[in-house]
């Protein structure tokens, strides 16, 4: 609610929220439908890894530094899509008990979306915007929600410290890990450029939403995989290594769109 009421929604911020949400969806569904790829990403935290970025962190900070102010909504957009998944399938998909359970177990797939904070958090921001008391309300959330950042921060940290001490297996690609990486840094993004040119975006608003398409592995992989103990390490390991080698393809990525 506080990211949503700060930034003000325009038709920019919805079309890039819609791009971010559904290029997720069906990256997911082609995973788990498909025998081959299934065998690649055998479980949800290597597809999570691969395809939620971090893109409030990193993503918006890059944005705002190398591309002008105008694009600023496109690419909170890609970042409300992409947290908005996070939130409403991810707690749905992790807490799967067995591999019998239905991928799209309709009863409880609607009561995780209307339970996810993410829903609740949209739909408090229309009854704000309804009651007109948006610029209010929007500075007083903005406290919370940097607090949460902050602890949001400090479990990573505390995440990456223990990986960080084993340093003789930070790069040993096991458990499928090389394959998160492959995804996160280089399908997602051309994917997501081939997009654009499909939907005839213009080159500055393709480079922001291709620069958080290419952004290394979400800070909320690692909170989700704490909340349900399910490979806490390897999601880890995998955001460690995709931010160090993004250094080098979100730059590679800007100079390629832009030359």
């Amino acid at each position: 609610m506080g990211l949503l009421l700060k930034a003000g929604i325009n038709i920019d911020l919805i079309n890039s929220a819609v791009l971010a949400f559904f290029t997720i969806v069906c990256f997911i569904i082609c995973i788990n439908y498909i025998p081959a790829l299934k065998n690649i990403f055998p479980n949800y935290s290597l597809q999570f890894a691969g395809l939620i970025g971090n893109t409030s962190f990193l993503g918006i900070p890059i944005a705002i530094a190398l591309l002008p102010t105008e694009t600023i909504n496109f690419t909170i957009g890609f970042d409300l899509g992409t947290t908005l998944f996070s939130w409403i399938f991810g707690p749905y998909l992790l807490q799967k008990t067995s591999a019998n359970y239905s991928f799209l177990n309709y009863k409880k797939l609607v009561f995780s979306i209307f339970n996810s904070p993410a829903s609740r958090g949209i739909i408090g921001v229309l009854i704000i915007y309804l009651f007109d008391l948006d610029s209010k309300i929007g500075n007083f959330l903005w406290i919370p929600a940097r607090i949460v950042i902050y602890l949001a921060i400090i479990v990573v940290g505390a995440r990456l410290g223990i990986i960080t001490n084993s340093k003789k297996v930070i790069f040993q690609f096991k458990e499928n890990i090389k394959y998160s990486l492959i995804l996160k840094l280089l399908i997602l993004p051309i994917f997501v450029y081939v997009l654009c040119r499909i939907l005839n975006f213009e080159v500055i608003e393709t480079t922001a939403l291709v620069l958080q398409a290419g952004t290394p592995s979400a800070i909320s992989t690692i909170l989700m995989a704490e909340a349900y103990k399910k490979q806490r390490e390897l999601v880890a390991k995998t955001l460690f290594i995709t931010t160090i080698i993004s250094t080098a393809t979100i730059p590679l990525l800007f100079l390629i769109i832009n030359y």
